[in-house]
């Protein structure tokens, strides 16, 4: 059926989708543009979402801009003017999680994640039959992939300077200064950080022999153990992927409720010396891992308990019996080697909250173990009390959206903002309802500037369909902007949560997590609110001040000449204040220095408690959002953009 709107003329099936069900999987765009040259194309090697598939079909076979008239391609970041994109309005996505896409009418399956292998930063895509077949450039590109390198830089950002464990992801194509404290895969896979003696990996989509190449060679028939949510054709197209490998065994969660996902990302990685857990937001795919940007979680290295050891190796955020909970869950057999396993480690350093959603309907108490009713329990019984909390905005990023209703009423605004609003246990904040809300989703101007071009938007797949019956959530948007991190050209597949401070100083709490803006991931109320049904599995963990000894956390700011609190530590090479020697040493004075500032501040040893000592907490993207202009449109993944290139050339025809 034919449509014109605020976006243009498009195609789409011609199913309904209700404001509680999820609609026929969204079918791309036909608007009459130029096609890409004829012929195959090579499939990717494992299942994903249309949207990703476009993309991948458009770096093999791109559509080149030819307009001279039109906007040149964008060298940087940013670009004045979104008017001549094509379209206008605001984002979002089927109630079916971005990633929960699923295509029925065509035997393939649908994930939100699933991206398309990104160009090398600053290299033009090629057109035609020029040079080698992509498949071979992409490879060529994967072997030349640089990870962090040298073993000492990896030990450096795991010390005691850094009590979050919060890590992004290394992004190929940008400063090497804001690599030098990021991970790639290979890095967390390395031998360096233990002896593995087996793996569990969870994720949504899996390329298994990329994955295997990640291991270093000394652990690549070490057993692995893939969790995940394929069903038929794709559960078989996975199960031939791993059938080469002996090692390796799969474990398939259920879902019982329909277009839910397993969409939680997870390593549990076991060595001679003790246990780890790795929370993060990338698929297991080269895409994930290479332009995007992402975000870690690193457990400490968990100690065996010994026998006849007191205490149960629980830490003061419960985290133990939560992952046990969560991983019980799934009432999988091949998970209770895991469960044993956990159950064996101390667990007790850890200082993080797990926050998981699993499917199923949950009424009484249960209500609060899963889905935004966890985060709200958590925020009640450990946030800390904030002054003038009426002031203090809520912060939302993700990469895809859900169906949330006609209106804010419906969800957003209401159970769901009810739950991140929640502090301590009074909660009786005046002006709830007029707290801001902010939400961090690309423009189509981040993705066409961005370092893999339009094709970033594959893991950005919000439908058109969704789009225009919520219009309304257009006055949330902010664009995606990390000048701070070194990655406002790389697209964020990370999702995050916060509490802001009016001056954006500090931060109530943070989440990082797998969980986007939708009902099937955070859950939804029925029954007139005494039951909670979530479709989807997802997994984050919760950085609450309280236990880090704090009242909130300090956010890291832009630096300006003259700017004395904001200014960067001197960085003095050894301890202050002095020590004193004792009585038979000679006494040694630290002279003190000027410069263009009143005094320079140092960096100071962080003790639990020291509020003004403690270090900045990472956000990686620039503080406060900016709110989207007038000409500023979200990115939507079905529909044409041809009127602008991105900065390989191309133009994006998504059929």
């Amino acid at each position: 059926m034919s449509q014109e709107g605020n976006y243009g003329r498009w195609t789409i099936s011609s199913s309904e989708e209700s404001e509680d069900e999820k609609p026929e999987p969204d079918k791309p765009s036909t608007s009459s543009v130029p096609c890409a040259g004829q012929g195959a194309v090579k499939e990717l090697s494992y299942t994903c979402s249309e949207a990703r598939k476009a993309a991948h079909r458009r770096q093999i076979s791109p559509v080149k801009f030819s307009n001279a008239d039109s906007v040149s391609p964008a060298k940087k970041q940013r670009s004045s003017s979104q008017e001549d994109l094509g379209w206008c309005l605001s984002s979002s996505d089927d109630e079916r999680e971005p990633e929960t896409q699923q295509k029925q009418a065509e035997h393939v399956v649908v994930k939100e994640e699933k991206d398309i292998p990104s160009p090398k930063d600053g290299a033009p895509q090629r057109t035609g039959n020029h040079g080698p077949p992509a498949s071979h450039r992409l490879k060529e590109e994967e072997d030349d992939y640089e990870t962090s390198g040298e073993g000492q830089d990896i030990w450096d950002m795991l010390d005691k300077g850094n009590p979050f464990q919060f890590y992004l992801t290394r992004v190929s194509g940008i400063k090497p200064k804001y690599n030098s404290k990021a991970l790639h895969i290979k890095d967390i896979l390395s031998p360096l950080f233990g002896t593995l003696v087996s793996s569990a990996q969870f994720n949504y989509c899996f390329d298994v022999d990329w994955l295997v190449k990640q291991y270093p060679p000394e652990f690549r028939k070490k057993p692995i153990l893939l969790v995940h949510g394929d069903k038929r054709e794709a559960k078989a197209h996975l199960h031939a992927q791993a059938k080469p490998y002996a090692n390796i065994s799969l474990c398939q969660a259920k879902l019982d409720i329909a277009f839910g996902t397993h969409h939680t990302k997870m390593m549990l990685l076991l060595y001679e010396e003790g246990l780890r857990v790795v929370i993060h937001t990338s698929n297991i795919i080269r895409e994930d891992w290479h332009q995007k940007t992402q975000g870690i979680w690193l457990s400490p290295l968990y100690p065996r308990i010994d026998h006849g050891t007191q205490g149960s190796g629980e830490s003061k955020t419960h985290f133990k019996a939560d992952l046990i909970s969560y991983l019980t869950a799934y009432n999988a057999p091949p998970l209770q080697e895991w469960i044993d396993t956990i159950q064996e480690h101390d667990l007790s350093e850890t200082n993080v909250y797990l926050i998981g959603s699993t499917p199923g309907r949950f009424q009484g108490s249960q209500k609060d173990n899963w889905g935004h009713f966890r985060l709200r329990k958590l925020l009640k019984e450990h946030g800390t009390s904030i002054p003038k909390a009426e002031c203090w905005p809520l912060v939302g990023q993700f990469s895809s959206i859900g169906s949330l209703g006609a209106d804010e009423s419906k969800w957003l605004c209401s159970e769901f903002k009810e739950s991140l609003l929640t502090q301590g246990a009074e909660n009786k904040t005046p002006g709830k309802s007029s707290i801001p809300l902010h939400l961090i989703y690309p423009s189509v101007e981040n993705v066409r500037t961005s370092l893999e071009g339009y094709p970033a938007g594959g893991s950005l797949p919000y439908s058109i369909q969704t789009a225009e019956k919520q219009n309304w959530l257009h006055s949330y948007f902010h664009k995606w902007s990390a000048d701070t991190s070194g990655r406002s050209n790389a697209m964020p597949h990370i999702k995050t949560y916060m509490r802001l401070s009016p001056n954006s100083s500090r931060i109530a709490w943070f989440l990082v997590t797998s969980a986007n803006l939708s009902k099937a991931a955070w859950g939804v109320l029925e029954k007139n609110g005494t039951q909670l049904m979530i479709r989807s599995y997802e997994l984050g963990v919760l950085f609450l001040p309280s236990a880090f000894g704090l009242a909130s956390f300090k956010v890291k700011q832009k630096f300006s000449s003259g700017s004395q609190e904001l200014a960067p530590p001197f960085p003095v090479p050894y301890d202050l204040p002095p020590e004193l020697y004792g009585s038979k040493g000679e006494t040694w004075a630290q002279g003190t220095m000027g410069g263009g500032l009143a005094s320079f501040k140092v960096k100071q040893k962080f003790s639990s408690g020291s509020q003004e000592l403690a270090p900045p907490f990472p956000v990686p993207y620039d503080l406060p959002p900016e709110l989207y202009g007038s000409k500023d449109r979200p990115w939507i993944w079905n529909i044409p953009y041809v009127k602008a290139p991105d900065r390989h050339g191309n133009m994006w025809v998504p059929s």
